[in-house]
């Protein structure tokens, strides 16, 4: 079963508002069994909304939309729908105290406040919890057309509480069964010949998907079909074959961020961490303090950008310095040691290195960034040399780093 969605508004396409409903409904959708087909944003035109619920309509049973429904002017999501479907707007007594409820005691009563009781003669209307906005739920020829409003936790209620219960009841929908499994070690490029074998010998209702990030691979299996049971059953089996293949490779089968990966791994033995930043600039701290309870093994961080830190917090050695330089294997280890020193933890993560857009020399180019991981008495030490951008050079130092400890305190 395919559903399709429409998000209407100006903001969106200006980047003024980010799209984030769409991935929301896109996860809940396909926990259901309805896979998202195309998801389609466009500006509050009448002729625009038109042609796009129309091409949708065509394309499948569900469509989806959000946005457009406030009580100014611009929202026409409403009056659309009516010329749409031949209806019209109609007065609705049990909107209309539904908006009261919603508004009582925040926002006084008014013409604009009370147009949100109008709505289309000839659909199923639900109410919203949270909102004045109500939804629009249409069917014509077996499809399923849902209006819903924009603001993201007013539409996540409405979905939660209403919208997905229903479509679950309407249409019998196929099981959609996911597995991750998140890898280092391997290029893209690289991952996908040592698989091509395996993948090659999937049923046909398995499918993989090669999902990158910065120096990790995610790749998901998804399995469908209309018994859960046998779709568990032949994804456990590739399960197996593909940890057969990876091994320790494979560090991970749920979609986890690494960060709660480590700290887990900290919980679990009792230990503490900090980090010595350079060029990541605190954020593999703030990774690791992003985590609730991260209290518990987070003892501090020291980001040290000029050399006079380095040395007089990190107790980096100014011989160090002037013999190999801030961006070498030389400083970051003795910035690990100075970490877990200054800051009293079992362990740390260290980075000093050129992010970029400028400051780089032929020995050490843009991107270059040395990273360090101590635990105890062990130091491992890795070279980054790919230049990204600076962005994606900082994260991508994030990862390496998060990943060398994990593998240390494993």
């Amino acid at each position: 079963m395919f559903a399709e969605i429409i998000t209407i508004g100006d903001e969106l396409l200006i980047g003024q508002v980010v799209d984030t409903n769409s991935a929301w409904m896109g996860q809940e959708l396909n926990k259901i069994g309805i896979e998202v087909l195309r998801i389609v944003s466009i500006r509050d035109r009448e002729e625009e909304i038109m042609e796009a619920i129309d091409n949708a309509m065509e394309r499948v049973n569900i469509v989806l939309v959000t946005g457009g429904l406030g009580p100014t002017k611009d929202d026409i999501t409403k009056q659309t729908l009516c010329k749409y479907f031949h209806t019209e707007l109609v007065f609705n007594e049990e909107v209309f105290e539904n908006v009261k409820r919603v508004l009582a005691g925040k926002i006084p009563m008014n013409a604009l406040n009370k147009s949100q009781a109008m709505v289309p003669k000839d659909c199923m209307v639900i109410n919203n919890p949270v909102g004045s906005a109500s939804v629009s739920w249409f069917e014509r020829d077996g499809k399923v057309l849902v209006s819903m409003p924009g603001v993201p936790q007013e539409m996540i209620a409405v979905m939660t509480e209403s919208v997905l219960p229903k479509l679950h009841d309407r249409f019998q929908t196929d099981v959609i069964m996911h597995q991750t499994f998140l890898v280092q070690h391997y290029p893209e490029s690289v991952l996908a010949e040592k698989l091509e074998s395996w993948e090659n010998t999937l049923p046909e209702c398995i499918k993989l998907a090669y999902l990158p990030k910065l120096g990790i691979i995610r790749l998901r299996l998804t399995g469908r079909g209309q018994n859960r049971e046998e779709v568990k059953v032949l994804l456990e089996r590739e399960k197996l074959k593909l940890e057969e293949i990876l091994g320790e490779d494979i560090f991970s089968e749920e979609d986890t961020p690494l960060e709660v990966i480590v700290g887990e791994l900290l919980k679990k033995k009792k230990l503490t961490v900090s980090t010595a930043e350079s060029c990541t600039g605190g954020s593999i701290a703030a990774r690791l303090t992003s985590i609730a309870g991260s209290s518990e093994y987070f003892n501090g961080s020291v980001v040290a950008y000029s050399n006079e830190v380095k040395m007089g917090l990190l107790h980096v050695s100014s011989e160090t310095l002037e013999r190999y330089g801030a961006v070498s294997e030389e400083t970051v280890i003795e910035m690990v040691k100075g970490a877990m020193k200054t800051l009293k933890t079992d362990c740390a993560v260290a980075t000093s290195g050129i992010a970029g857009p400028g400051g780089g020399t032929p020995e050490k180019p843009v991107g270059t960034v040395w990273i360090a991981a101590g635990y105890k008495n062990e130091i491992h030490t890795y070279k980054q040399e790919t230049n990204r951008g600076r962005g994606m050079n900082i994260e991508r130092a994030g990862n390496n780093a998060l990943l060398m400890l994990r593998d240390l305190l494993k």
